[in-house]
């Protein structure tokens, strides 16, 4: 079978991988893929802000199995638009993508159905900012109500920077797109887990959860990034906890949305902080996260492309997915002034060396083919991820490795997984 992958990240590297190992697929088509991704599958081009495009390319190509990574593109509808033509295609709808593409919308669903999450308020007015700022107490956590790349998330120490916060991104000054809503949160204390499952609009299949790191310093310091490195481990949820937040967040979510008349199939990432009065929603996704899809596709050992269809067809129930026991790691390497300002098209060298470490696999994110030469082409360049039996060991061959890779400007964390492995101490 042929399979179509649009996006161009870290994320669909990752993904291209595991479908490629499918004893069923003769085929693996990238849109627009990047340098890496090059290496495995065959990359097309494609607009992925035009939905026009994406179907055109679609239809050229008339995958047995379309898998969309990016939230822009289910953003824009193209399930819808695939499945009109007679596509298979794994995500949810644009009505179900909802869940992400709207802050507001996802927290108004989560009173709705009781699932558990901060105190909030959704503002579309200057009057009703000030009186949820005046409500709530510092910390405040002011975020975008639409799509901001993992940037929309502002913790402010005080309510005068909250209303700053919030004024700019109403004008569109922290952005660069102006946003109708602002939804103002307290602030929660405690672990973030990304909590991901499969769901075929009934059931839901869990994922092995991961943790991200998503400010650009160490120590957890520093503006938000899409994700600067991820671990996952067994230890991060024990059975009792994880079977705790399928039966009162996973499963609600899923079930509320049928009710509703918007059945979700795809992956339902579910952010969660752990907090004292237990695990609290901090947001949807509605595909697979970036970095998570790396480290958690690392210990994947039944079949992805089988479960995707089962999710398509209404049949996860008959599905079992396999894990590897232990720990993988995933280091992201980004370019100087990531988040922010950066250059590109710098060479990078080092591959080779840093693929033969043990249990590592490198996905590259913003990368390019340049004169036979891999450069680099975006903010978060390469994902270095591996997989052994402790946490301890994963990041050992994962930095190891990293450090056989060299561009100018290359950073990264040297502190991914402090959090476990403090707490081993």
């Amino acid at each position: 079978m042929k399979v179509l992958i649009l996006g161009s990240g870290g994320r669909e590297h990752a993904l291209a991988w595991a479908i490629k190992q499918s004893t069923r697929v003769t085929e693996v088509v990238c849109a627009p893929g990047n340098g890496g991704i090059a290496q495995i599958a065959r990359c097309v081009p494609v607009d992925l802000k035009s939905l026009e495009a994406m179907s055109r390319l679609a239809e050229a190509e008339r995958p047995d199995l379309t898998v969309v990574g990016p939230e822009l593109p289910l953003s824009l509808g193209i399930v819808d638009a695939l499945e009109e033509r007679g596509l298979r295609v794994f995500g949810p709808t644009r009505a179900a993508a909802m869940l992400e593409t709207s802050k507001g919308f996802a927290k108004q669903f989560l009173r709705r159905h009781n699932i558990p999450t901060a105190n909030y308020a959704v503002c579309s007015s200057a009057a009703e900012l000030q009186k949820a700022v005046d409500i709530f107490h510092p910390p405040i956590v002011v975020k975008a109500d639409g799509l901001a790349a993992g940037k929309g998330v502002i913790i402010c120490p005080s309510r005068h920077t909250a209303m700053e916060a919030a004024r700019d991104l109403f004008s569109g000054a922290l952005l660069g797109q102006a946003e109708q809503q602002v939804v103002i949160e307290e602030c929660l204390q405690g672990d973030e887990i990304s909590f991901l499952c499969l769901s075929d609009g009934t059931h839901v299949a869990p994922l092995v959860p991961a943790q991200d790191h998503k400010r650009v310093g160490e120590g957890d310091t520093g503006p938000n990034t899409g994700g600067m490195g991820v671990y996952s481990t067994d230890r991060l949820l024990d059975s009792g906890m994880t079977e705790w937040i399928l039966h009162h967040i996973a499963e609600p979510t899923v079930h509320g949305m049928a009710e509703e008349g918007t059945p979700f199939k795809g992956v339902l990432y579910c952010g969660l902080m752990m907090t004292a009065r237990g695990p609290q929603v901090l947001e949807f996704n509605v595909r697979f996260g970036d970095p998570e899809t790396q480290a958690i596709l690392l210990r994947l050992e039944s079949d992805l492309v089988e479960a995707l269809e089962a999710a398509i067809d209404g049949k996860l129930s008959d599905t079992q997915l396999r894990w590897m026991p232990g720990a993988s790691a995933c280091v992201v390497a980004s370019s100087a002034g990531y988040p922010g300002n950066y250059q590109t098209g710098f060479p990078i060298t080092g591959l080779a060396a840093a693929a033969q470490v043990p249990g590592v696999q490198i996905f590259h994110a913003g990368s390019a083919e340049a004169n036979g030469q891999i450069v680099t082409a975006g903010g978060r360049v390469l994902g270095v991820t591996a997989a052994a039996s402790s946490l301890e060991e994963a990041l050992a061959r994962a930095y190891q490795a990293m450090a056989e890779i060299h561009y100018n400007g290359i950073y990264f964390r040297r502190d991914i997984g402090h959090r476990a492995l403090k707490k081993k101490q």
